[in-house]
């Protein structure tokens, strides 16, 4: 079994998605199966000043800090799991980090909200503003972004930005991989993370 593979099986969390967003008082929302992952502030269940730095160092690199000081949270074997990208060490997702300040004019969460939080995870939506250096145009983004720690580290980071949990099988995972484990050779982060 690889290390990657172990960090997965043992810090994953797969979340209930319907479960934790779907609002049932909003009947816009046409069918159960629908995720309401824009966040709502007020409804945040109360953090520690401890998982809430990891929260303001987690949005600040969605925003484009790029710092080491941010990167510190995560643990040096930790893995970030998205849409595009599978990352399996803390130097691999530095390059997703590093990443955004080269493609985006600008990034900003706009708003978070946190649905848990406790020793071992946090849970929170988030609405991220991407403006591409193409296009100039902002588009907000929301999801469900959820932490696994251990000793105040982040070992396992998912973003989800949709209902569906990830596959870690098939041509869509070697996709990811390929990005994870290429992409700092363009972003190219201190060799140090």
């Amino acid at each position: 079994m690889t290390s990657a593979q172990s960090l997965q099986d043992k810090y994953e969390i797969r979340p209930d998605a319907q479960g934790l967003t779907h609002d049932t008082t909003d009947s816009s929302h046409e069918s159960a199966a629908d995720v309401d992952y824009e966040p709502h502030p007020e409804r945040s269940a109360p953090i520690s000043s401890e998982n809430q730095r990891i929260v303001q160092a987690i949005t600040s690199l969605y925003s484009g800090s790029a710092s080491k000081t941010d990167m510190e949270v995560y643990a040096e074997e930790a893995i970030y799991d998205d849409p595009w990208s599978y990352c399996d060490t803390r130097y691999k997702i530095a390059g997703q980090w590093y990443g955004i300040p080269k493609v985006m004019a600008s990034s900003r969460t706009l708003k978070t909200e946190i649905i848990s939080s406790s020793h071992t995870q946090i849970m929170y939506k988030q609405q991220q503003e991407y403006t591409p250096r193409v296009l100039h145009v902002g588009k907000p983004v929301n999801s469900l972004v959820t932490l696994t720690l251990e000793k105040g580290k982040v070992r396992y980071h998912k973003d989800m930005w949709n209902e569906k949990d990830y596959s870690h099988k098939g041509l869509g995972k070697v996709m990811k991989t390929l990005n994870g484990d290429y992409l700092t050779k363009i972003t190219r982060p201190p060799k140090e993370l």
